[in-house]
């Protein structure tokens, strides 16, 4: 079948209720510089390239459906959150966003630290090299085996969550002759503006101590009582993909405030305060992230002002940004395989992977972008789903977007930002294999994490 033989989908004049779907970019064929990375170019054929590779050549050596990254641009985020904070503030790269060895690597050399939330991830970062001293470990439920590891490798710091862990991190690093040094991690009440599931600092839910009723205050009354463990500071969160600062200020503030009841209750200034990451990125061109620098100017200024309210010496701050560092960097190359049209409706257009790539769609109603990016077109605009090859309905990479309509089997569609918590949160649903991550810098690719075989399903299928 020709490109353009198959019955075309409804059109944007047709189907496009005004302000229910982003309007079609005017030229299908531009790249909006905000949801791709930075070294992200289309030649006059229409070819996509990333690091001076072109994606046709790279579906050639690497095959779809693939994750190729950025290295320039996640090294330069790297740079930036950093060069942003200086000296004076701590920035922990969110291990669960991505994490690989590589990216332990270029981590260490970048100059930031590392928040782990497993044993697999502390296995990986420590396996890669990074000094255990820079690395926070996080989670609502470590199992014994886990904190003995972290105690024993001299992780940096300990975020503890529950009243149990006080003393089960206490007594594992006294079994050992440790002094522990730990946060302890707040819910502060702020409910983020982001999908339920990523809000995490209101109280209902399964993260951290409350401030309300004076848990809180009980937690750090408990911890400075314990040898085996040295409270250095309060940790909070409030959610995922946030671009409004208010929610941070009024976490701060609570913070705070606890701060000052530690002082006057205990005579302890504690030293640090973590207000952890969820700082947003761009999926499509609505979207409209801070810059580092004005997300450090913003925060720092928020403590400085609360602390000199409530006559404190203003602790040095530490931050967790994962998605707003490797999300921007990568971007999700598939072959389309099948496009089916349904009259009035819409046009379906499936392709080689889905859901055990991305499960973000399905599971948060994330929203991304699309484009065609082998060859160029000059067809109008037709409104299509991207739905991946999984016996699921709600297998939907792409809920809504424009592509031209003369899209066909064969072509070659990316979806970008797709860095974080895509590759880290595939599965092997249906048997599928997930797919390799490729790092590209320079004009040269090389696999970071290779490509999943059946034959790695069935050597772990003993049976």
């Amino acid at each position: 079948m020709s490109r353009s033989a198959h019955p075309a989908g409804p059109r944007h004049a047709d189907v496009y209720p005004e302000g229910h779907y982003t309007a079609p970019a005017d030229d299908l064929n531009a790249l909006d510089e905000k949801v791709w990375a930075r070294t992200v170019r289309r030649n006059e054929e229409g070819v996509v390239s990333v690091g001076g590779r072109e994606v046709t050549r790279l579906a050639e050596e690497f095959g779809t459906p693939a994750y190729f990254l950025d290295e320039a641009d996640f090294r330069a985020r790297c740079r930036a959150w950093a060069d942003a904070f200086g000296t004076e503030a701590d920035v922990f790269y969110a291990g669960k966003a991505f994490l690989s060895r590589a990216v332990v690597r270029w981590l260490k050399e970048e100059g930031l630290n590392l928040d782990v939330c497993s044993g697999g991830e502390l296995s990986t970062a420590l396996d890669a090299g990074m000094p255990a001293e820079r690395i926070a470990f996080h989670g609502n439920n470590k199992s014994t085996e886990e904190i003995v590891r972290a105690v024993e490798a001299g992780v940096g710091r300990i975020v503890l969550d529950s009243f149990q862990e006080i003393v089960r991190v206490a007594h594992i690093a006294q079994e050992r002759g440790r002094r522990q040094r730990v946060q302890i991690r707040v819910t502060v009440g702020v409910e983020a503006h982001t999908h339920e599931f990523i809000a995490t600092a209101h109280e209902d839910q399964k993260f951290g101590i409350a401030l309300a009723g004076g848990q809180a205050a009980e937690a750090v009354r408990r911890a400075l009582k314990l040898d085996g463990i040295e409270l250095i500071g309060i940790h909070s969160h409030i959610g995922s993909q946030i671009f409004d600062m208010a929610g941070f200020e009024v976490s701060a503030r609570r913070v705070v405030q606890l701060l000052a009841e530690v002082r006057d209750e205990h005579g302890v200034e504690l030293p640090e305060i973590d207000l952890g990451g969820g700082l947003g990125i761009a999926y499509t061109s609505e979207d409209d992230p801070r810059e580092p620098h004005h997300i450090a100017k913003s925060l720092t200024e928020i403590v400085t002002r609360e602390c000199e309210a409530a006559k404190l010496r203003t602790p040095r701050i530490s931050v967790e940004p994962g998605r707003a560092i490797v999300g921007p960097t990568a971007f999700t190359l598939y072959e389309v395989g099948t496009v089916k049209p349904l009259e009035g409706l819409r046009t379906y257009v499936s392709v080689d992977g889905g859901m055990s790539d991305n499960i973000r769609t399905a599971l948060y109603d994330a929203e991304y972008s699309v484009a065609l990016v082998s060859r160029r077109s000059d067809a109008e605009p037709m409104l299509v789903r991207v739905v991946g090859k999984h016996c699921e309905s709600g297998d939907i990479l792409v809920r809504d977007a424009f592509l031209p309509a003369d899209i066909a089997p064969g072509d070659l569609l990316a979806v970008p930002a797709t860095g974080a918590y895509c590759r880290s949160m595939a599965s092997n649903y249906n048997h599928a294999c997930r797919p390799p991550v490729v790092a590209v810098k320079d004009g040269a690719a090389r696999v970071i994490v290779r490509r999943e075989t059946e034959e790695d399903l069935l050597r772990l299928d003993v049976g």
